[in-house]
């Protein structure tokens, strides 16, 4: 059985996997009604002793087990952290693989990936290898981290640095969370593009979700119970409000959007905690849709949106979960992929479905979707056969899809709003280490990155006959 780690970083890092913690064991509480340690468990939980320990998950306990998640948890701020620490997951987490200060980044990039990083370089690696040495046979690591802030973004990097230097083998997969046009970080533009640079060098996958979508999703959900049917009300203890994660005291602003995000780890990770007829390894995420090594940008989609917050509504056809996987309105990154050009998807279907099914469904979208022409059938599937909890079927799109580029356009532009004025560039400057060629090298590294996808778009993905083409998964 393959292991994972999850490397949490800053606040927003630390809330959603606290959150994917919360949903993953009670998931495992609904599946293994035995409440004893076994293979799924094994995945992404380490046994520590038999003590006669019950984890309270929800109304669903696992019981007879005690059990650690292989995780790392970095915040240069001890709010969040001291609150897992007090809250109802406490006893999951080794206290020894948590990494805190008191200070915070201030917002700054520059002072969590230089002088933090710098600082804590040698704890944080030997977290990660201690998290590392508990795995049998390590497969992945997930980082979880926000673009705007200084240490999600910062230090968040400088961890993905550390992990392609110390695990150059091992796949990288990031889950980074884009502030939206009305952010109220004001160095949030300078932060995401200084952060983007090293995400395209030093990741395998990013998984982009952008806080706007993540609004617009809520709203839905809620839109959706309110729609006036009987029974479409959102229950008590769904993602969408149930959204303290192991976290103690009144809900905040953000739960229900840090849930979603949350629901797309639970989705990636499926096949890995639970058997299915079309298992899907999480290297194969990398090795089959990433056919260029810089263009790993993967546009991730959920569809039921109900399964997001267990909401009672009629079950919709089957086939509409696979065309709603296409559409805008169920991305969680603002984008167009049907006018845009893809690369190669991956379907990941959870629940009651054939592959039959799945089969179909492919057959029935290829002709609408541009895909390019030395890719036609560049699909990955997967089918795990455990569902969402209290749902029967759920699918997770990832699309390497050039319609990422208008994103990175805008975010280029309001770095360059305010890097025309110098505004702020002052508080970066003065950290050690950080010059001003820092922020042209970030900005020519996106503009490259850019171009690379407006290439791909100009010549609907023609390849040159020496270039490299992708691997097609049998």
């Amino acid at each position: 059985m393959t292991q994972s780690v999850v490397v949490q970083v800053g606040q927003c890092g630390n809330q959603v996997g606290c959150r994917f913690w919360d949903l993953a064991l009670r998931e495992h509480a609904h599946v293994n009604k035995k409440g004893v340690y076994d293979e799924a468990l094994s995945s992404f939980f380490r046994n520590v002793d038999s003590r006669r320990t019950t984890i309270r998950v929800a109304s669903q306990p696992l019981k007879r087990i005690f059990c650690y998640t292989q995780a790392v948890l970095v915040d240069m701020e001890e709010g969040v952290v001291n609150e897992i620490l007090q809250g109802p997951l406490r006893e999951v987490f080794d206290s020894t693989q948590l990494l805190t200060d008191v200070s915070g980044s201030g917002n700054n990039w520059a002072v969590g990936h230089l002088t933090y990083g710098s600082a804590y370089r040698e704890q944080i690696v030997d977290k990660l290898r201690r998290a590392a040495e508990h795995c049998d046979c390590l497969q992945c690591f997930f980082l979880i981290h926000s673009m705007g802030g200084g240490t999600g973004s910062g230090l968040g990097t400088r961890v993905l640095s550390l992990l392609e230097e110390e695990f150059p083998d091992v796949c990288r997969i990031v889950t980074s969370i884009y502030p939206s046009a009305e952010d109220d970080v004001i160095t949030s533009p300078y932060n995401s593009v200084l952060a983007m640079r090293e995400l395209t060098e030093h990741a395998d996958c990013v998984l982009p979700v952008d806080n706007q979508s993540l609004v617009d999703i809520v709203n839905k959900i809620k839109h959706m119970s309110q729609g006036g049917k009987p029974g479409s009300v959102i229950k008590r203890d769904s993602a969408i409000i149930s959204g303290q994660g192991g976290l103690s005291g009144a809900e905040k602003p953000f739960d229900a959007m840090n849930n979603i995000v949350a629901n797309l780890l639970l989705n990636i990770t499926s096949s890995a905690r639970f058997e299915g007829s079309l298992n899907m390894d999480l290297n194969e995420i990398a090795m089959n849709l990433v056919p260029f090594p810089r263009l790993h940008y993967l546009v991730p989609s959920l569809t039921p949106l109900y399964t997001l917050a267990d909401v009672n509504v009629p079950t919709r056809r089957l086939d509409q979960m696979f065309s709603d996987a296409f559409s805008k309105d169920h991305q969680l990154i603002r984008a167009d992929p049907k006018h845009s050009l893809y690369l190669a998807c991956a379907l990941m279907v959870r629940g009651n479905v054939q592959v039959s099914d799945l089969r179909r469904n492919i057959e029935r979208l290829k002709p609408s979707l541009p895909f390019v022409s030395w890719s036609q059938e560049g699909w990955k599937t997967g089918l795990c056969s455990v569902p969402p909890v209290g749902h029967s079927h759920s699918l997770l799109a990832l699309a390497n899809n050039t319609c990422v580029k208008p994103t990175f356009i805008d975010l280029r532009d309001r770095f360059n709003k305010l890097y025309r004025k110098k505004a702020h560039l002052h508080h970066y400057l003065h950290v050690e280490g950080m010059e001003q060629s820092c922020f042209t090298d970030a900005m020519a590294s996106l503009s490259s990155l850019i171009e690379e996808y407006h290439h791909l778009d100009a010549t609907k993905g023609r390849l040159m006959p020496d270039a490299p083409r992708l691997t097609i998964a049998t």
